[in-house]
């Protein structure tokens, strides 16, 4: 009798894993500008190991009244007002995040989203002040449970820096590429799924 191939839905408590990066206009969630986010969903495989899904990226208008760090815009790059970015009103970005993981919250069966960043408290932050600017009522993301890649890397390869984790787990990173949301969050989705599939392989988790 062949055996069930394992679901995500178990692996997680019924939690469903979006990783997430943002890049924002300083510290404040509630008063500086989201400019770029960057979510990737994940999908388990037949052997019960996580691989990368589904990729979302939005450049973002300031909301109204955002304030805007200088020091925060020469750190990422970013011009908040240049044309070429291709930028949409935060409220739309939202709602079209908050629709596509639910839709796929509900493909993998599970109950609730359940945020994945590099130093995830900044991140989720961030992520909830525009939800409730967009006065989003369903927002699919648990509003404080998080799972932060920072801890895990330190417990499991030593490092709580991005790149030197993914370095420690040979995964390649391109310094020029860092502090974009897109590729931030691809990096960081590449570390989680190799901490848990080395957890698994190592004992830590069966279906």
């Amino acid at each position: 009798m062949s055996q069930s191939p394992p679901l995500l839905s178990q692996r997680f408590r019924g939690y469903f894993p979006v990783v997430i990066d943002v890049e924002t206009a300083g510290f404040n969630a509630q008063a500086d500008a989201l400019l770029e986010l960057a979510a990737v969903t994940l999908k388990m495989d037949g052997n019960g190991d996580l691989q990368i899904d589904q990729t979302f990226h939005y450049h973002i208008e300031p909301f109204e009244g955002a304030n805007l760090e200088q020091a925060a815009l020469e750190f990422n790059g970013i011009d908040p007002y240049c044309a070429l970015r291709g930028a949409i009103d935060e409220t739309e970005a939202m709602k079209d995040l908050c629709k596509q993981i639910r839709k796929s919250q509900k493909a993998a069966d599970c109950q609730r989203s359940v945020i994945v960043a590099h130093n995830a408290s900044f991140d989720q932050g961030f992520v909830n002040a525009a939800v409730e600017r967009s006065k989003i009522k369903r927002a699919p993301f648990h509003p404080f449970v998080s799972f932060d890649t920072t801890s895990l890397a330190g417990l499991t390869l030593g490092q709580t820096v991005l790149v030197k984790a993914c370095e420690a787990a040979q995964i390649e990173f391109d310094q020029r590429e860092a502090h974009s949301a897109l590729y931030d969050t691809q990096k960081t989705a590449e570390l989680f799924c190799y901490m848990v599939n080395r957890w698994k392989a190592l004992g830590g988790w069966t279906n």
